[in-house]
């Protein structure tokens, strides 16, 4: 990264484009020029999706959604149209853990609503890869989570952010960041069915 004079102290990549430089925490924030932060994910990565799932889910499993959801990001913007919406809506989930880590609790709930939804309306079937009938609420006509493309488990997503949405509104936090925060690791979601 390169501070320049003549912008005003902007930082800047290599490629001229704004970008600040200064340490990240593993929940995203900023931290003071050098502060130690955590490694940033590199941005526009290109992955498979096996191996763009493994690697948000060891962001998870490591109480860092922030990076989960840039791993996310460069799957949305390098995939396929017919994926957006399971990728952006995966997206939105980790971003709604990432607010509801830091302590808003309103915005994490809307962003994990806004990410359930998008996964239950479309992410199940991204591809052309059917759900199994999965319904708006991610379940199969029989109750149970419908499966989605690449193993993951769009119900139990589904789920599990609705239930933290209402927990996280409802003030039950524990995760010490803030008033009603939420343990990011501890609450990190399972992305397959077959996750352990």
């Amino acid at each position: 990264m390169n501070r320049t004079t003549h912008d005003r102290g902007r930082d800047r990549d290599e490629e001229g484009r704004a970008r600040s430089a200064r340490p990240r925490d593993g929940l995203g924030r900023p931290l003071p020029y050098g502060a130690e932060g955590v490694p940033r994910q590199p941005e526009g990565v290109v992955r498979d999706p096996g191996a763009t799932l493994r690697e948000a889910q060891r962001l998870f499993d490591a109480g860092m959604p922030f990076h989960a959801h840039e791993v996310f990001e460069d799957a949305w913007k390098s995939g396929p149209e017919a994926e957006r919406d399971l990728w952006q809506g995966l997206a939105q989930l980790a971003v709604g853990l990432t607010h509801a880590a830091r302590g808003n609790a309103a915005g994490g709930a809307r962003l994990l609503r806004r990410g359930a939804d998008r996964l239950a309306a479309g992410g199940a079937s991204a591809g052309g890869l059917s759900a199994c009938g999965a319904s708006r609420d991610g379940s199969s006509a029989g109750g149970s989570p419908g499966p989605g493309p690449y193993g993951i488990d769009v119900g139990g997503l589904v789920s599990w952010a609705r239930e933290l949405a209402a927990r996280t509104e409802g003030g039950e936090g524990g995760g010490g960041a803030g008033p009603g925060a939420v343990d990011a690791a501890a609450e990190a979601p399972r992305l397959r069915r077959d996750a352990s």
